[in-house]
């Protein structure tokens, strides 16, 4: 962005990741923070002074923090996951996919979810908790719909699709992925949950 600078700093120590703040000298007030890539952004007026800017870091950084953590409280645990993917089979699937398990996990960095239709085990990347609801619950009828048809041909999409904010969510979940890959989004031909 012309007239803007980028400075990684170290943030705070409960910050997640490194902290990077961009001026702008197009910016004149206003002061946006966000997640990117493992790391946090801070973009600021040019004109700040080094005060200015440690004040609205630690600010910003405290707003996102709150966000995560009442969005992590928002998705509960594994027994509250195992609700709603009950609720949604309910709801969009006619009660058919009725998983064994559903719970969070840390280990998929790559996958959004992933389902074993053998033992009807679905698992959800920890870093869906803090996307917006609908978005895991479109990943939870992805894999709930995995339980019912294991490839991804038509009669499974047919099955996601009853979930009324698919596209949407599938939509979110590419733009992540591109911001991700850092301008090298994903084919349309690509199935980032599966």
């Amino acid at each position: 962005m012309p007239g803007s600078t980028a400075d990684p700093v170290r943030g705070p120590a409960s910050a997640p990741g490194p902290i990077e703040v961009r001026r702008s000298s197009r910016r004149r007030r206003t002061v946006t923070a966000y997640r990117e890539s493992g790391r946090t952004v801070v973009l600021i007026p040019a004109a700040f002074t080094p005060a200015e800017e440690r004040r609205w870091v630690a600010q910003m950084v405290a707003k996102l923090q709150t966000r995560d953590e009442r969005r992590r409280r928002s998705m509960g645990g594994d027994e509250e996951l195992m609700a709603r993917a009950r609720a949604l089979s309910a709801a969009h699937l006619d009660g058919a996919a009725q998983p064994a398990s559903v719970r969070w996990v840390d280990n998929q960095q790559r996958r959004w979810g992933s389902c074993t239709p053998a033992d009807g085990s679905i698992r959800l990347s920890s870093r869906l908790r803090s996307m917006p609801a609908y978005v895991v619950d479109y990943v939870l009828v992805h894999e709930l719909a995995h339980l019912l048809e294991a490839q991804h041909d038509a009669r499974f999409w047919a099955l996601v699709a009853r979930y009324p904010r698919a596209e949407r969510a599938r939509g979110f979940l590419e733009g992540v992925e591109s911001a991700r890959a850092e301008g090298a989004g994903p084919s349309a031909d690509d199935d980032l949950v599966d």
